[in-house]
């Protein structure tokens, strides 16, 4: 389409100075033929000036010459013929003291009313109704007799036809465009869909993969926490230190290892475009307090103090398990990146027919080119730093789900080294 837009205004250009050129030529040509007559003419008549010429027939009008005047040396005008006589006062203000370059070619435009009963300057029927722009192209040659300047010649043509050409061109080329356009649209998806079959076939295999992977993953570190769990209770006393450290490093990786499965299966599901929302009205301000319970004992051990600002009676819309366990994401990340001895507050508020949802922290704060890659998955503006805190970077990508699956919006805002806020929009009344 750019090599198509480009030949469009190629071939235009090209057409539209070929023909004024040509136009050009032949005004200049028409010009010159008819001074060099004229010059011939009085030399022939042993004549050092125009009088008398008025009376003589030494200028052609041709079909598409629209005016021509012969002025003396004193400005007056000698001789001319015009195709509407009405006209001639506008055209001797376009044509007074100008025009005295030889090879000068003027186009100027003319706003002339109709004139039903006017005739060209060879007697042909002219029909115009109504107001109509003339367009002319003027041209201008100095008469010398025995090289003394006695007068000047002044032809004029209409090229308005030319000018309806050029626009019906123009118009033809941008319709041509809009129909390849068009074609081009078309191919372009059809063939795009041709290419994506492999590649949608790809994805989901594999999608489908991650979600049976997480899905059987489950069990087993279930089955390997509970293992762990009694084989603590079967530690002989004076081996107890050594196993129970051991033992509970292995705890908190099959712990981690379970989070990190259950994320990858909520992706799974997401990814699968089967949105599974259990919608009931409910009372949120329980959920939020328990939350707030379920993350006090990491909070506990950083010394950070949690705040839960809300209403005593919350009554909104949603999935209460999906909701809760965005809290409990936007919680744990806030005193994850929260160093000791920091505040994290959970606001809770009813604004119009939405669900205000604010946590915000003191913690270490986010770069503004960060803002938007935090929600992406595995994504880590400090990798090391966020290693060293724990977690893989797809807690935000699932509550970023669970707020677009309610039909929310989110916003952050945050100041490196004193903290973030994150908030969220729910729609109290939404469909699924």
């Amino acid at each position: 389409m750019l090599f198509l837009i480009l030949f469009i205004a190629i071939v235009y250009i090209v057409l539209y100075v070929v023909i004024l050129n040509n136009q050009e030529r032949e005004l200049q040509s028409l010009v010159n033929q008819e001074a060099s007559f004229i010059e011939s003419y009085l030399l022939k008549n042993e004549q050092n000036d125009l009088q008398g010429l008025e009376d003589q027939e030494v200028v052609f009008a041709e079909v598409n010459q629209f005016f021509y005047y012969v002025v003396n040396s004193n400005g007056e005008i000698i001789m001319g013929n015009e195709s509407d006589r009405r006209l001639r006062p506008d055209i001797l203000r376009l044509i007074n003291g100008r025009y005295q370059n030889e090879r000068e070619i003027q186009k100027e435009t003319l706003h002339a009313e109709g004139y039903p009963n006017g005739r060209g300057m060879k007697g042909e029927f002219h029909p115009r109704e109504g107001p109509q722009d003339i367009r002319l192209m003027i041209a201008s040659r100095a008469i010398y007799d025995k090289g003394q300047f006695i007068g000047q010649l002044y032809v004029g043509k209409d090229i308005t036809f030319t000018y309806q050409l050029f626009h019906s061109l123009l118009m033809i080329l941008i319709a041509i465009g809009i129909v390849f356009l068009g074609i081009a649209i078309y191919m372009s998806v059809v063939m795009s869909k041709r290419a994506m079959i492999p590649i949608s076939g790809t994805f989901t295999r594999q999608r489908e993969f991650v979600a049976d992977a997480s899905h059987e993953l489950r069990t087993p570190l279930s089955v390997l926490l509970s293992s762990i769990d009694a084989v603590e209770m079967t530690i002989e006393p004076q081996k107890r230190d050594m196993v129970e450290n051991i033992l509970t490093n292995m705890r908190q990786e099959v712990k981690r290892m379970t989070h990190l499965v259950s994320d990858l299966l909520t992706l799974a599901r997401s990814d699968s475009n089967k949105i599974q929302l259990n919608l009931e009205t409910f009372d949120f301000r329980p959920q939020a307090e328990s939350a707030i319970a379920s993350v006090r004992p990491l909070a506990a051990s950083k010394q950070i103090t949690l705040h839960l600002d809300s209403p005593a009676s919350l009554i909104t819309v949603g999935d209460p398990q999906r909701l809760s366990q965005l809290m409990y994401i936007l919680l744990d990340n806030a005193i994850k990146y929260t160093p000791h001895g920091g505040e994290v507050k959970l606001s809770l508020l009813i604004v119009g027919q939405q669900l205000c949802i604010s946590v915000q922290d003191t913690g270490i704060g986010i770069r503004p080119e960060d803002y938007q890659r935090i929600f992406e998955r595995f994504y880590r503006s400090d990798k090391s730093r966020s290693r060293q805190m724990g977690g893989h970077g797809l807690g935000l990508s699932i509550a970023k789900w669970i707020v677009e699956t309610h039909k929310g919006t989110i916003k952050v805002t945050s100041e490196l080294g004193k903290g973030s806020t994150f908030m969220f929009h729910i729609p109290l009344v939404f469909k699924a």
